[in-house]
């Protein structure tokens, strides 16, 4: 069994927190720098220096942070390994996804791989698609998903499914009575569309440079960091959101909004798997084949 010192290192290497240590591995704060304490004193240094309420890598803490990646991963590879003789895939899976993939489609493909693979612990991190990709490069997921037109060229994509993005106003809009609006209508429409960063704000401006528009071009009234909170500001006021249409399937026919086309330009995207290039965990092998073996490009 691995030292459970090495763990609680670990999580406050990578957090810079005690905190978010004790959180991450449900221990209590006072055990979390028991445990730190303990090391330090075994190895007779300083592994952290603490700046007030924060605190930073010492020398002797930042070569020791690069052996214990080095042992847990080792460790979980045996782990993995071991298993595999009994055919009883476990371990831990850290999965990332962007913020409309995690409200509208992960809750539904995590439980079918739970079912199928009940001994794999998930976590799940969400942020926006730069945030996922920035995760990934620093070893805090395992694998992401992603909606953007952006690539990096140090990871590798996967398409596991297709997806539309759709203008939406409230259903009793005071000025947009039609099913449509123009692109030149749309230049002076207020529009609620997501923050920078984005991977469907990314998807946004690519459609509409085709057409020769860009984002200064648009009225823009209002940048929001959730698809939920673009919905709720849309159904309280007389602006034009450009959402997922997997966001507000249940909400159009429940009547809050109607779908306004927005003609000569189709939003269509796939939504991508991204991983490090070159080998994977065993969970995130397994997670991959599971999520992509429906699609069909």
């Amino acid at each position: 069994m691995i030292d459970i010192r090495l763990k609680v290192f670990y999580q406050v290497a990578t957090h810079l927190s005690f905190t978010k240590a004790s959180q991450a591995l449900f221990i209590s704060q006072p055990a979390i720098s028991k445990h730190i304490q303990e090391l330090e004193k075994e190895y007779n240094v300083r592994l952290f220096e603490r700046l007030g309420s924060h605190i930073q890598l010492t020398k002797a803490g930042r070569l020791m942070l690069d052996h214990a990646h080095k042992i847990l991963k080792d460790y979980q590879k045996l782990s993995n390994d071991m298993n595999a003789l009994l055919q009883h895939p476990s371990g831990e899976l850290r999965i990332g996804a962007s913020t409309t993939i995690s409200q509208y489609i992960v809750p539904e493909l995590i439980a079918g791989f739970h079912r199928q693979f009940p001994h794999i612990r998930i976590t799940m991190l969400s942020g926006n698609s730069r945030k996922i990709e920035a995760a990934l490069a620093h070893d805090k997921i395992d694998i992401g998903m992603v909606e953007g037109s952006i690539r990096q060229p140090q990871f590798k994509y996967t398409p596991f499914m297709d997806d539309e993005l759709v203008g939406i106003v409230r259903h009793n809009h005071p000025f947009i009575q039609a099913e449509s609006i123009t692109l030149d209508a749309l230049k002076t429409t207020p529009v609620v569309i997501r923050e920078f960063g984005s991977g469907t704000l990314d998807v946004i401006q690519q459609a509409l440079k085709q057409q020769g528009i860009s984002l200064s071009d648009l009225n823009i009234e209002m940048h929001f960091g959730t698809t939920e909170g673009i919905k709720h500001y849309v159904e309280h006021s007389d602006s034009l959101g450009i959402v997922s249409i997997r966001s507000v399937n249940k909400d159009i026919y429940a009547n809050i909004f109607r779908l306004i086309e927005i003609e000569g330009i189709d939003i269509n995207r796939r939504l991508m798997l991204v991983e490090k290039q070159g080998e994977n965990s065993e969970q995130a092998r397994q997670f991959k084949q599971f999520i992509t073996s429906g699609y069909k490009s």
